[in-house]
């Protein structure tokens, strides 16, 4: 089981759908249309979309804009 750096309370690493959204910012409804463009994947392997703390780490770097010094 994975724990978090005070290795007290197991690390989340899927998210809901709602739960994700909340994290980026959107909501479930642009997270919908994020996902149907393909800039952010969720996992099929469950009745529903769980999205893993790796994907959204990974949205969020890659769409973070850079301030130009």
């Amino acid at each position: 089981m994975n724990t978090n750096h005070a290795g007290t309370t197991p690390l989340k690493l899927g998210f809901t759908r709602e739960e994700t959204a909340k994290a980026i910012g959107q909501s479930p409804a642009t997270l919908d249309r994020l996902a149907k463009r393909g800039l952010i994947r969720p996992s099929r392997g469950t009745r529903r979309p769980i999205y893993s703390l790796t994907e959204i780490e990974r949205y969020l770097r890659e769409t973070t804009s850079q301030e130009i010094v």
